[in-house]
């Protein structure tokens, strides 16, 4: 049985007013998971309950509620969840990229603000959708999560420099196969962050690093590096409820992963920066 802490030792770093969490996802009962994706994830259903205890232990203020892989396409969950959070939340759906319009406005009514791209195994929507989705987006004043394996993103480095809306690259990254400040992936990053409209994102960085826990130093080099050269982009999410847990032995300690994430930006500062003004910019939050 996996138990989520909710509460415990507060972390070392505290968070600014305003704090938003830029990547987690929510589940409420009576969503039952969808073909194609991964079951729900195992124990209590980590619901809005739950993530308030969370954002309190934590100092987080607002939140965008991403749609998780066990629902798919169906956003019916995640739209639950935005009305349960109110005005604190923003959410990312996942739709095809032949999505109508009349579904695009009740997802914006809802709260909606982005669209979800992730190719990788159990992913709703995949690279194939890029273009349609990013016009999408860019029409709409949306951004796009996109997340694939970085390992490849000299590939598909010319179809990102076209797009018009907001992105921002998911997960660190997720360079499976390793790489280092130096490697021509992360000058293929910068290129992309030049371009005045990509984000990076640090959440989730023991599903992708190779060195592991606690100080997953392989991805903390890429990360000083990145927030060293663009602090006006980089955004921070804690990846609740951590879905690749399976048991309570190997759930993370939430508040010494913050405390090691955070530690990579370089200053006061650059935190504000990653936890507030940031992510208001790309995901159209009021400022505070």
């Amino acid at each position: 049985m996996l138990v989520r802490p909710l509460s415990g030792d507060a972390p070392t770093t505290k968070l600014p007013a305003g704090a938003v969490d830029s990547q987690m996802h929510m589940y409420l009962p009576g969503f039952p998971s969808q073909p194609g994706g991964p079951g729900l994830p195992v124990g209590t259903l980590p619901d809005a309950e739950q993530y308030r205890q969370f954002m309190a232990w934590l100092g987080i203020d607002r939140v965008v509620i991403t749609q998780g892989n066990a629902h798919q396409r169906d956003n019916t969950n995640l739209v639950a969840c935005l009305k349960e959070m109110g005005d604190v939340a923003r959410g990312v759906a996942a739709v095809a990229g032949d999505v109508s319009d009349g579904e695009l406005d009740q997802l914006a009514e809802a709260g909606i603000v982005g669209l979800r791209i992730m190719d990788l195994p159990g992913g709703a929507v995949d690279l194939s959708a890029l273009e349609a989705l990013d016009a999408k987006a860019a029409a709409r004043g949306w951004m796009l999560a996109v997340q694939f394996d970085g390992s490849n993103i000299l590939e598909h480095e010319p179809r990102l420099a076209k797009l018009k809306s907001r992105w921002v690259f998911d997960h660190h990254g997720k360079f499976f196969a390793g790489v280092t400040p130096d490697s021509p992936q992360i000058a293929a990053l910068k290129r992309l962050i030049d371009k005045g409209n990509c984000w990076f994102k640090f959440a989730g960085c023991y599903e992708s690093s190779r060195s592991g826990g606690p100080d997953f130093e392989d991805i903390a080099a890429v990360a000083r590096d990145i927030a060293t050269y663009a602090p006006d982009r980089i955004i921070w999410g804690t990846n609740w409820p951590h879905n690749n847990a399976k048991t309570t032995e190997e759930y993370p300690d939430d508040a010494d992963l913050m405390d090691t994430v955070l530690s990579w930006l370089p200053s006061d500062e650059a935190r504000r920066k990653a936890l507030v003004t940031n992510p208001e910019e790309l995901f159209g939050f009021g400022t505070v």
